[in-house]
């Protein structure tokens, strides 16, 4: 007997999800200010559980927006090891494609990454950036301390904004839309 085909993946729709974060501004400062004060391991337990349920349906191929609009850093590890993906040396590429952001870190000149194909694949895909790899970094145990960081990707990633309003859902009985939940406002 044939196996059944698998559900389509849902499309990304990025103006409905523009319009989301919008509307939602206020209500997830309070979300994201009141997830600041859970104890770290429960929320990075919460947080790794439902990247794993929303990124089993999701692909991030099917929006690449991250690579659309910001920058990852590129580490010292990154630099030669993309640098030899795309045939140059690490000095070249950098001369290339990086400068030095506020913070001291090396981040693309411009965007989108000029190794998203026009179809939104990664040319580089097999020697990305760690940032990129880790990207929105919704699984990552550290997340109480990467809160300020998710904050702004929710912003970005569909995914990201998510994972975030089932982890507040879970752990504080609230989400993004006003009136959802039982917490009120904060």
């Amino acid at each position: 007997m044939a196996k059944p085909p698998a559900p389509p993946r849902p499309t990304v729709d990025l103006p409905a999800h523009d319009a989301r974060v919008r509307l939602t501004r206020k209500r997830r400062k309070v979300v994201f200010r009141k997830l600041r004060a859970l104890d770290p391991k429960p929320l990075a337990e919460a947080a790794a559980e439902e990247h794993a349920a929303v990124f089993a349906r999701v692909r991030c191929g099917d929006c690449a927006r991250c690579c659309q609009t910001i920058s990852p850093i590129f580490t010292d590890r990154d630099i030669p090891k993309v640098a030899r993906a795309v045939g140059l040396r690490p000095a070249e590429f950098t001369e290339r494609y990086l400068r030095l952001d506020e913070d001291h870190d090396y981040v693309l000149k411009g965007s989108p990454c000029p190794f998203l194909g026009d179809d939104k694949s990664c040319m580089i895909y097999d020697d990305r950036p760690k940032a990129c790899r880790e990207y929105p970094h919704t699984d990552s145990p550290r997340q109480r301390q990467l809160l300020d960081l998710t904050e702004r990707n929710v912003e970005v990633c569909p995914a990201a904004y998510e994972v975030v309003e089932r982890v507040a859902r879970r752990l504080l009985g609230l989400g993004f839309e006003e009136g959802e939940g039982g917490a009120g406002r904060g």
